[in-house]
């Protein structure tokens, strides 16, 4: 009688175990809604960062989500997204399938829409632009990084998530979105009405300039927008171009460069590196990755990188490791803070999920998640026409340029 009642006690508790692994009994059939809802809480079990799932019980979460009358597809969209903001996670995110695919389009190299590049604010939760891609409808009406997007099309978006916000930007080439912008550097509110365009990501512009009381001086002047998949390919195209034009030095613009692929980060790192670590990652387990350059850099000529608030992700990455190996010096102000790593899963039913996996330190195992990196010299922007950045009249690119000028001050890499 007694091995009875033991077995019989240890049946729920062999259910439960076997329930936190993601099982279901056969006889507790689930629906396609339910079998999505499922996929993501899989996913999130096993790859999130946060082992603790920011204090929540996250097999209870998956009960109540279960529990939820899940009709449509949207109903278990809904789901999902109720699930996932337990996390307080704003790049953890569910991207239905249009967006999956807008997103995929955009690291490709082509995208229609406004071009900004937006976040939630971690502590205000406002949405704020990052940085406009260069030469796109919100770089030419001139949104900066820092201005908050109160509205879109008068929609309001404290109600919207990231994903949200940024489709209603996107749309047909042609047509118009107005956003309600309040300026970071003054609070002014304006509406601002833009034209929808394509927009084609060719990252990388470079060209050569002659040192106006150096005439000796060329300096190759490269200025990287977004890390796509073509971005290492172009940035290896620009230095090797450059230095057969005659480059004796080199000014790496990453200003306004809000990330995008962190392998693209890495291939263009190993452009500028020889033999050093680019960064350290850190998973759940407190477990250290790291990514290396090889003997395979392209020049060892002198360099200076210019960040500002605008220089995210990716470009982190990039000057942290650039900064940290003492291969460049580093001009203009603090960057933006984002040290997370996401990756993205492909479900079920073409939707996709982004989840945050990983943190990232520099070479010197800084971690910048919302620290972000200070410059080697602190200089503000000034303020100057979108065409006349990368000119005299820019004073961090000419405190670059005098570095890469006076003698001794910058020496070439190893």
């Amino acid at each position: 009688m007694q091995k009875r009642a033991f077995w019989f006690a240890l049946v729920p508790v062999m259910l439960m175990v076997l329930g936190w692994l993601g099982w279901t009994p056969p006889a507790l059939a689930l629906t396609e809604e339910q079998r999505l809802v499922s996929e993501v809480w899989r996913v999130v079990n096993r790859a999130y960062i946060d082992e603790t799932f920011n204090g929540e019980n996250w097999w209870k979460v998956r009960q109540q989500a279960l529990r939820s009358p899940l009709r449509t597809r949207e109903d278990a969209y809904e789901a999902i997204e109720e699930m996932l903001a337990k996390l307080d996670d704003p790049f953890t995110r569910l991207l239905r399938p249009d967006r999956y695919r807008n997103l995929q389009v955009n690291t490709a190299g082509e995208l229609t829409g406004v071009g900004l590049q937006i976040a939630i604010d971690a502590d205000t939760k406002q949405l704020k632009a990052i940085a406009p891609i260069a030469g796109a409808p919100a770089d030419l009406a001139g949104i900066q990084p820092g201005d908050v997007i109160l509205a879109i099309d008068g929609v309001s978006t404290e109600s919207l998530t990231l994903d949200e916000a940024a489709g209603r930007m996107r749309g047909p080439v042609g047509t118009e979105v107005t956003l309600q912008v309040e300026r970071f550097d003054g609070g002014a509110i304006e509406d601002i009405a833009l034209v929808r365009d394509r927009i084609a990501l060719h990252p990388v512009m470079a060209d050569l300039r002659t040192v106006e009381n150096s005439p000796n001086t060329q300096i190759g002047y490269i200025r990287l927008t977004q890390f796509s998949a073509n971005a290492a390919e172009e940035m290896a195209e620009a230095i090797a171009s450059l230095e057969n034009e005659g480059a004796d030095a080199f000014v790496l613009d990453l200003r306004n460069n809000p990330g995008g692929l962190l392998q693209a980060g890495i291939e263009v790192a190993r452009l500028w590196l020889n033999d050093s670590t680019i960064v350290y990652t850190v998973n759940r387990q407190s477990i250290l990755g790291s990514f290396d350059a090889g003997h395979e850099a392209l020049t060892d000529a002198p360099l200076v990188v210019l960040v500002n608030p605008g220089t995210a992700s990716a470009s982190e990455i990039l000057a942290g490791a650039l900064q940290d190996n003492g291969r460049a010096k580093l001009v203009g102000e603090r960057t933006f803070g984002k040290g997370l790593i996401q990756s993205l899963f492909d479900l079920s039913d073409d939707s996709g999920l982004a989840v945050t996996v990983a943190k990232y330190e520099t070479p010197n195992h800084k971690d910048i998640n919302k620290l972000g990196i200070m410059p080697d010299f602190v200089v503000k922007q000034n303020p100057i026409q979108r065409n006349e950045v990368g000119t005299e009249s820019d004073r961090p690119y000419q405190t670059a340029v005098e570095l890469l000028t006076e003698s001794g001050v910058m020496a070439k890499a190893g």
